[in-house]
C-alpha cells in the first residue's frame, strides 16, 4: 500500500510529465524559430500584380545605395547596367522570366514512363513465372459442353440463361 502511493506521488510530482512530454516538444521550446509575419507585405513574383508591395532588396549594400542615390538623377546618365541593377533590387524576375516554363513536365512524364515499364515487367513476370496454363475449362469446347449442360438442366428459366434459349427450336432467342 505504502509502495503504491509512494508510486503515485511520485508520478504527479514531474516524474510523469517529464515522460510523457516528447524530447521534440523540449526542442520546439528551446530553439528560436523563424516565423513569417503575415501582417507585413511579402514579396512576390506573380504576373497578375506587376508591382510588389515591398522591394525584392530590402537591406542595401553601400554599393546599391550609391546607385540608389543615382537613381534620383538624371536616368539618361545611367548605363545599361546600372538600369538593370536598379530593376533587379525592386524585382526578382522579369516578365519574360516569370513566362518562361519550366522542364518539370519532361521529369514527370519520365517519371510515368518509369512506373509504366516497371508495371509491364511485373505482369510479364506474374504471367511468365506466377500464373499457371490456362484452364482447360475455358476452351471453347468445355464452354460449349457447359453452356448445353446449363440448357438441358434448365438453369434460371424465368430471368436467366435458359430464359434465352427456344427449347422447341433449338436456338438462341
Amino acid at each position: 500500500m505504502l509502495a503504491s502511493r509512494a508510486l503515485v506521488r511520485g508520478l504527479q510530482s514531474g516524474f510523469w510529465r517529464r515522460v510523457s512530454t516528447s524530447s521534440a516538444a523540449w526542442a520546439a521550446h528551446t530553439h528560436d524559430v523563424d516565423v513569417a509575419d503575415c501582417s507585413v507585405p511579402q514579396y512576390n513574383n506573380r504576373l497578375d500584380t506587376p508591382l510588389p508591395d515591398v522591394p525584392f532588396v530590402r537591406n542595401l549594400s553601400a554599393e546599391q545605395k550609391k546607385l540608389k542615390e543615382k537613381e534620383k538623377g538624371s536616368w539618361t546618365q545611367l548605363t545599361k547596367e546600372e538600369k538593370l541593377a536598379l530593376y533587379r533590387l525592386t524585382h526578382e524576375l522579369s516578365y519574360a522570366e516569370m513566362r518562361q516554363g519550366s522542364k518539370e513536365w519532361m521529369t514527370v512524364l519520365g517519371g510515368v514512363f518509369i512506373f509504366l515499364g516497371f508495371t509491364g515487367l511485373l505482369v510479364w513476370w506474374q504471367r511468365v513465372y506466377v500464373y499457371g496454363d490456362v484452364p482447360h475449362t475455358l476452351s471453347e469446347e468445355s464452354v460449349a459442353q457447359q453452356t448445353q449442360r446449363m440448357i438441358d438442366m434448365r438453369v434460371n428459366p424465368v430471368h436467366g440463361f435458359s430464359h434465352k434459349w427456344d427449347y422447341e427450336k433449338k436456338q438462341w432467342k
